[in-house]
Formats: C-alpha cells, sequence, structure tokens
C-alpha cells in the first residue's frame, strides 16, 4: 500500500492576498491614489509653527505693550474670578469624523469644571460684613461675598429649619465664640483697652460654658461628650483669663456632676460573648463616657490642690489668687464626697484628702474638717467612715503625732452610740462554745464555702443597688472604727503625752468612754492619774481627764475597785479657774461632769463632799453670765430637792458646823462647808436676768408654792439644756425685753430707787440674827442712799 505524502499548509498572510486579488479582479475594491503634493492644512501648520518661534523671541514688557487696557483688565478679572473658559472661544473645534477609535468621550472633562465654576460665580451674591482687623495703618474693615438663597431654595430653608437644629441638640455643640484678633503686640493699650478685651472674653467664656453645662443637665446620656470638651476649655483658654475660666468651668462641673451622678457604684464586667439590648447598650457606653470624664476631672482637681503642697526646696512664691484656686478645687472634691461617698474613686478620695487635715492654712484644714464631718453625719452603712478614719490613724502615725489639732478633734464629730466591744467579745466567745464536735463534721464542703460566698457578694450587690441599710455590717463597721479611734487615743497617751492633740484626744476619750473595753479601764485610769499629778496638763484638759473617769465608774466599771477622791479633788480645785472670761466653754464640761458626779453618784458621795461643791456651785454662779448662772442653780436645786441634806445651807446659824469654813482648802472634804450657808443666792436675787432672779428666790425661800415656780416648759430642763436655752452667743434675750415707756421723768426713777432701799431695808431686817450680816448690809443701804441723794441735787 503506497504511502500519501503531507500537503504544505498555507500561510496566513498568503491567505489575505488571495482573496484580495480575487476581490480585486471582481472590482469589488478600489486601488489609492498617491498624494504627491502637501496638502493646505500642512502648509497652514507650518506658518502657525514659524510665528509661535517668532513670538517666544519677544520679551514680556513688549506683550503688555501691545495689549490694549480693557483688554488687560479683562484678563485679569477673568483670573480673580477663575474663569478660564473664555479661551474656549478661540480655539479651533475639531470635527466629529476625525476622532480616532481609541479617544476617550471624557475628553473634555476640564471644560465642563469650567463652565460649572464660570455658571457660579454669575449667580448673585451677597456682602457680609466681618469684624474689623486692627493694624499699624489702622482699621481694616473686612467683608465676604455669600451667595444669596434662590426662590426655590427659599422653601426648602424653611423647610429644614428644623432638621438643622437636630445635630445640636445630639451633641454636636457650637465653637467657642472667641474672636481669634490678630493683635499687634508692638502698639501699646491703655487699662481701660485691656478690662475692656478680658471682659468681652470672660463672657464669650461663660456663654460657651453654660451652654456646654446645660445641654449635659438636660439630656446627660446624648450629650456626655459634653464633659470633655469643658475639660479641654480649662487647658486651651487665654492666659489672661485663665484663673477665673478655670474657676468657672470647676464650678459648672461640679453642680453637673452631683446632679448626674448615680447613687450606685458603676461596675462594668467585660465579657464579650454575652449579648445585650440595643438599650442596655447604649445605657453602659453613657455609664463608661461618664465614669471617664469622673476620673479625669477628679485628676484635674487633684493636679489644681496640689498648688497647696509646697515640696521641700521649692521658692517659688504662689500668688494669693492662685491659692484661692486650690482651694477651690479642694472644695469642689469635699463637696463631690459628701454628695456621693459610695460612687466610683470615692476611697482615691479620702486618700487625697486626709493629708489636707494637717496642712499649715487654717482655711484648707477647716474646708477637710467640714467635709468628714459632713459624711460622718450623713454616713449609714459605716464603710466610708472606717475608710476615713484608718487613713487618719495612718497619717498620725506616719508623722509621729506631731500634727495639727483638726486632725483629732474631727473625729469628735462621729456619730457612735450604742457600740459595744465587750458585747462583740462575748458575742465571739459563745459561737466557739457552741461549735461542737457534731456541727465540724456538718461543716460545709470547699465547693459549697465558694458557693455561699458567692453569695454573699451577690446579696452584697443587691443592697447596695437598692440602697437599703444593712444593720448587721453597719454594726460591724462602727466597731472597727471604735477600735481605730481608740487604738489613735492610746498611742498618743502613751507616746506622745506633752502634744498639742492631747487635749483633742482627751476630750474624745471622755465623749466614747462608754464604749471602752473593760479590761482597758484600770490602766487608762492610772494613766489620767498620773498625768493630772504631773501638773503640765491646762485647766480644761484636766477636766476632761476627771470627765473620762467619771464616765467610766458611772457604767460599766462600776464594779471595779477604783477609789476616785483623788479625782473629786482635781475637780473641786479647778472649779475655781472657770469664770465668765477665756474660760466660759469650760462650763459646758463642768455642768456635764455635776451631773454625773452630784446626781448620778449622789450615793456614793459623803456629807461634807456633797456641801462642799454645792457651796462651790453658789460662788460660781456669781461668776458666769445668766446661762451659766442658771445651769448653776439648776444643778442647786435639784441636790436640794433630792434631800440628801443641803438645806443645811439655807440656815445662816454658823454654830451647826464643827469650824470655820476653808474655801482654799484643796480638800472638799474638809474644807467645813457646813459651817457656812449661801449668801450667794442674796446677790443673785438682785441679777439683771429675771429667770436667774426667779430661780434664785425659789432656792433661797425653798418655797413649794407654784405661783412662785418657773414655767413648766422651762422647769422641766436639766443644767445642759438651761444653759444652752440661754445662751446669749445668738444676741437673742429670753425673755424678750419689752421697749422702754415713753415720758420717764426724773420722778418715775426716785419711785425706783425708794423702791429698791425698802426692799434692801427689808432684806436687812430679815437676816437681823446675824450681826455681821447686818451691818454688812446697813454699810450697803447708807451708801446707796447717799448716792441717791447726790443725784437729786
Amino acid at each position: 500500500m503506497a504511502v500519501k505524502s503531507k500537503k504544505s499548509k498555507t500561510s496566513k498572510i498568503k491567505r489575505n492576498n488571495i482573496t484580495k486579488t480575487k476581490l480585486y479582479k471582481q472590482g469589488k475594491i478600489k486601488t489609492k491614489k498617491q498624494k504627491n503634493s502637501v496638502s493646505q492644512s500642512n502648509l497652514n501648520k507650518k506658518l502657525k509653527n514659524e510665528e509661535t518661534t517668532q513670538s517666544t523671541t519677544l520679551d514680556g514688557k513688549s506683550m503688555l505693550e501691545m495689549i490694549d487696557t480693557k483688554d488687560l483688565e479683562f484678563l485679569k478679572k477673568a483670573v480673580l474670578d477663575t474663569s478660564y473658559s473664555f479661551y474656549n472661544k478661540f480655539a479651533s473645534k475639531e470635527k466629529k469624523n476625525k476622532r480616532k477609535k481609541g479617544e476617550d468621550k471624557n475628553d473634555n472633562i476640564e471644560d465642563e469644571y469650567e463652565k460649572e465654576i464660570e455658571s457660579e460665580s454669575k449667580k448673585p451674591k451677597r456682602t457680609r460684613y466681618l469684624l474689623p482687623v486692627k493694624t499699624s495703618e489702622g482699621l481694616v474693615r473686612r467683608t465676604i461675598d455669600e451667595d444669596e438663597p434662590e426662590e426655590g431654595e427659599e422653601n426648602e430653608d424653611v423647610g429644614t429649619k428644623e432638621d438643622e437644629e437636630m445635630p445640636e441638640e445630639e451633641g454636636i455643640e457650637t465653637e467657642l465664640p472667641v474672636v481669634e484678633e490678630e493683635e499687634d503686640l508692638t502698639e501699646p493699650l491703655s487699662t481701660a483697652e485691656i478690662l475692656a478685651r478680658r471682659e468681652q472674653l470672660i463672657a464669650q467664656y461663660k456663654f460657651r460654658i453654660g451652654l456646654l453645662a446645660s445641654g449635659l443637665l438636660e439630656d446627660p446620656q446624648a450629650k456626655v461628650k459634653n464633659i470633655s470638651l469643658l475639660l479641654e476649655t480649662i487647658t486651651e483658654c487665654k492666659p489672661e483669663v485663665r484663673l477665673t475660666v478655670q474657676k468657672l468651668v470647676v464650678l459648672s462641673l461640679t453642680e453637673v456632676f452631683k446632679d448626674i451622678l448615680p447613687s450606685y457604684q458603676i461596675k462594668h464586667q467585660e465579657n464579650s460573648t454575652v449579648k445585650l439590648k440595643k438599650e442596655t447598650k447604649l445605657l453602659h457606653d453613657f455609664e463608661k463616657s461618664l465614669l471617664k470624664g469622673y476620673r479625669l476631672f477628679l485628676m484635674r482637681l487633684e493636679k489644681l490642690a496640689k498648688i497647696l503642697h509646697k515640696k521641700k526646696g521649692d521658692t517659688r512664691v504662689r500668688s494669693e489668687q492662685v491659692i484661692r484656686l486650690g482651694e477651690l478645687s479642694l472644695g469642689c472634691v469635699c463637696e463631690l464626697l459628701v454628695n456621693h461617698p459610695y460612687f466610683n474613686y470615692s476611697r482615691n478620695i479620702v486618700q487625697m484628702l486626709t493629708p489636707y487635715l494637717d496642712h499649715p492654712r487654717e482655711s484648707v484644714r477647716g474646708v477637710v474638717a467640714g467635709c468628714y464631718t459632713n459624711v460622718f453625719k450623713d454616713d449609714k452603712r459605716g464603710e466610708i467612715t472606717l475608710d476615713i478614719v484608718r487613713r487618719i490613724n495612718h497619717l498620725v502615725k506616719s508623722r509621729s503625732h506631731t500634727v495639727h489639732q483638726e486632725v483629732i478633734s474631727v473625729l469628735l464629730t462621729l456619730r457612735i452610740k450604742d457600740v459595744n466591744l465587750d458585747q462583740e467579745k462575748e458575742a465571739e466567745i459563745k459561737q466557739k462554745k457552741f461549735m461542737t464536735h457534731k456541727q465540724k463534721l456538718l461543716a460545709m464542703s470547699k465547693r459549697e464555702r465558694k458557693r455561699s460566698k458567692k453569695l454573699e457578694e451577690l446579696e452584697k450587690e443587691l443592697l447596695e443597688t437598692k440602697a437599703e441599710e444593712n444593720k448587721e455590717s453597719k454594726q460591724k463597721n462602727l466597731t472597727e472604727v471604735m477600735k481605730v479611734v481608740f487604738t489613735i487615743y492610746f498611742r498618743i497617751l502613751k507616746k506622745a503625752p506633752s502634744s498639742k492633740v492631747l487635749s483633742a484626744a482627751l476630750e474624745g476619750l471622755a465623749k466614747f468612754a462608754h464604749c471602752i473595753n473593760l479590761d482597758f479601764f484600770a490602766d487608762l485610769v492610772s494613766v489620767l492619774d498620773g498625768l493630772m499629778e504631773e501638773g503640765s496638763l491646762r485647766s480644761r484638759e484636766k477636766l476632761h481627764c476627771v470627765q473620762t473617769v467619771f464616765a467610766i465608774l458611772s457604767g460599766q466599771g462600776e464594779a471595779l475597785n477604783i477609789d476616785p477622791s483623788r479625782f473629786y479633788t482635781h475637780l473641786y480645785n479647778n472649779m475655781f479657774y472657770i469664770h465668765a472670761g477665756k474660760t466660759y466653754d469650760d462650763v459646758r464640761i463642768v455642768l456635764r461632769i455635776l451631773e454625773v458626779v452630784l446626781i448620778q453618784r449622789r450615793k456614793k458621795m459623803t456629807q461634807q463632799r456633797l456641801l462642799a461643791f454645792t457651796k462651790r456651785l453658789s460662788i460660781l454662779a456669781t461668776h458666769l453670765l445668766h446661762n451659766g448662772a442658771m445651769g448653776a442653780l439648776s444643778l442647786v436645786r435639784r441636790v436640794m430637792q433630792l434631800g440628801m441634806g443641803a438645806d443645811v445651807l439655807l440656815d445662816v446659824d454658823s454654830s451647826l458646823g464643827q469650824g470655820i469654813y476653808n474655801p482654799e482648802l484643796e480638800e472638799p472634804e474638809h474644807c467645813n462647808a457646813a459651817s457656812s450657808a449661801l449668801w450667794e443666792l442674796t446677790l443673785l436675787q438682785r441679777h439683771y436676768h429675771p429667770s436667774v432672779r426667779m430661780l434664785a428666790q425659789q432656792i433661797a425661800t425653798n418655797d413649794n408654792n407654784k405661783t412662785n415656780h418657773m414655767p413648766p416648759e422651762i422647769a422641766k430642763l436639766d443644767s445642759l439644756q438651761l444653759f444652752e436655752h440661754f445662751d446669749p452667743s445668738l444676741v437673742v434675750f429670753k425673755p424678750a425685753v419689752p421697749p422702754p415707756q415713753k415720758g420717764i421723768s426724773g420722778v418715775v426713777k426716785a419711785k425706783e430707787d425708794s423702791s429698791f432701799i425698802q426692799d434692801l431695808e427689808k432684806s436687812v431686817t430679815a437676816t437681823s440674827s446675824q450681826p455681821n450680816l447686818s451691818s454688812l448690809h446697813s454699810e450697803v443701804l447708807s451708801n446707796i442712799k447717799e448716792s441717791s441723794k447726790r443725784r437729786k441735787t
């Protein structure tokens, strides 16, 4: 079988040539004519190129000379209007059929932009005048062109007016309306211009601060970002008004936070797997932003308050305005703590404020002490009180008891009444006794203990959210508070008995003596006795020691075998140093002690000691103001009403006693007070206050007739209540003094003098059995008669 030969393969070009020749023979394709002559268009192009080469050789000046002035102005105007579309009028238009196939349809996009700019420039515009700029040449008036709204757009503006106001309600705030003027620092300004410019800036800042703060109060959740804007105002304000603006922002934010902070503590658990509702997520975001802004504000206040602390080696002199700004910032922190004691960062605030209790400036110490006093007063849970007391303990210990008195005296404002440390100890002992072996076997396992611990934490959080007061936890916190307080007091007695805080410590011991543990009674009494024997204490401090001892012995310490006779002696001697001058504040302490000594412990006193204190009280009443005299006479009346034999002091017969009364003797047991009488009552019956006269007359006559008694609302008050009721510090006289009658003549005065003399004569005849007393009264009577005769002549 013969093998077939392979056919040769023709190329593509050859096949195309074959088809073209066939078509040419059929007459379907015509031949192209050769262009031997140069077209007229090419000649024109060559001529134009020659002209451009010649024009480049010309200078710019010659070109300006060739252009007409009107054409030049037209070109300048076109440049200012940024419109170059007029060049298109002179441009050659290409034919559409000469465009290439690959040419883009958007070749003339620049022309379209230029047409838009030209159309906008042709719109009607209006000029708006701006604020002038002051330069060296004078004031430069500034204007700006604005597009006028078209007729079709006016209705749209009216319709969208409400929509334009919506972003402001959503949190978009207006900018600060402060004019940024380009000032010429080389030109001096007068004082009036500087003050006017400063007042203008302050007014603009006030407007911005008020706008942001009011918006934050209206809708805190939507405008929580205003907090950061207000904080930025503190740092970005101009230096000439910085102090004033900082004060305004600090006060505004303080009032805002006092209103918008919640009563509960914000606690967020970061758990991305838990899906939250939209409302819950918005609330969480708001709380996070609020907490962040509150933290930044506290940091800013702390930084401003640090101006009050002067470090070692810092020789800079702070101005009074800067110090006042620091005090203002400190006061704002105190207000936040008082209004929200259990919000976040309250412990950090306590840690920051406590060192300022020992500040050199008295005003700073007073601000912090007043804050802690209000916190102690309003605290219902005791937790923040415990934190404050622990911080004070740390401060006193770290500074070796060399602190100001306010650090210790602020503890006197603690509201502790029913705390019993012995009761807690007894409860622990009972719990150990009842924990039998069977109960130990039935104790919870490790897993159950963990579960109960979690349940306790949940219950605690529920109580916090409901703002309920848990009595057990409060009692436990107050017990811990008293332990820390007595630790402070006992450490001062032991390590710093000569410090200036000893008086405050003794006053605190006297106030909280009923809460002291029974185990410390004997040691405490011996320490106080030693301090009084040294003689370094002042009279007020000695009175506090005596008050502490008798408060201990009148309560749980009655069973102790302690002889208080030496403390009776200290009290009897210190009563001589009290008068209506500087020591008048000690009258309240003496009355409080004598209420315990003469009334509560009257059965444990001897007759001689009781008479000595009663006589000393009547002497003390003549040295005091009317409220102190009322308190002292009230105690004398109660002692006589209790029937302890004190009525012998109303008898003027001196033969009843065992000797002569010696008021300067230190021991009240041996002063022979029974040999004397209450001669001071005759003087007190002529007192300037009608209530003192009435009470002295009632004691002197020992009259039980109700017609001569005091009003029942006053008669039922004890000595301390009478002292407070008739307190003259309020500049109110009780009972009210009637206005003087018109037309008082000398005859009326003479009648009053004669009636006064007649009353004295009656008192002399009533006491004629005592020769010394009658002779004394006769001398006084003769002197009064001589003085009245001289006035008549």
